[in-house]
């Protein structure tokens, strides 16, 4: 089964930092999927990775999402994906590792090309 997630506001909206903030769920998307995505894309290149680690980052202006200034977006503004490996492989191997580890990784070409969302809502009944 899939582990479960308590989902909570973050500490700067009034949080108690106890629960993953849906921010920090996002990234954590980002990161597992572009980790499965690279192991899996050096595998099939036949890259060894001794060790890989991969961390995201992201820029966010709490006044938007708390409603305090109009003028500051709401979401990231910006996400930095870092890849921290060691291996022998070349420089073009890496670039191509990289570049193909986008390519193929859902969660990123979501972000990078955002999917049309439909919402829709439904009334409790009784």
């Amino acid at each position: 089964g899939k582990a479960p997630v308590e989902a909570g506001l973050h500490p700067a909206t009034g949080g108690d930092g106890l629960s993953a903030c849906s921010g920090d769920m996002l990234l954590e998307a980002l990161v597992g999927c572009a980790g499965v995505t690279l192991n899996a894309v050096a595998t099939a290149l036949g890259i060894r990775l001794r060790d890989a680690t991969v961390r995201a980052e992201g820029d966010l202006d709490f006044r938007g999402t708390l409603g305090v200034s109009k003028d500051a977006a709401v979401g990231f503004q910006q996400i930095r994906l870092l890849f921290d490996l060691d291996t022998d492989a070349s420089e073009q191997q890496l670039a191509t590792l990289l570049r193909l580890t986008e390519r193929y990784c859902v969660v990123y070409q979501t972000l990078s090309r955002p999917a049309k969302i439909d919402v829709e809502y439904r009334l409790a009944s009784g």
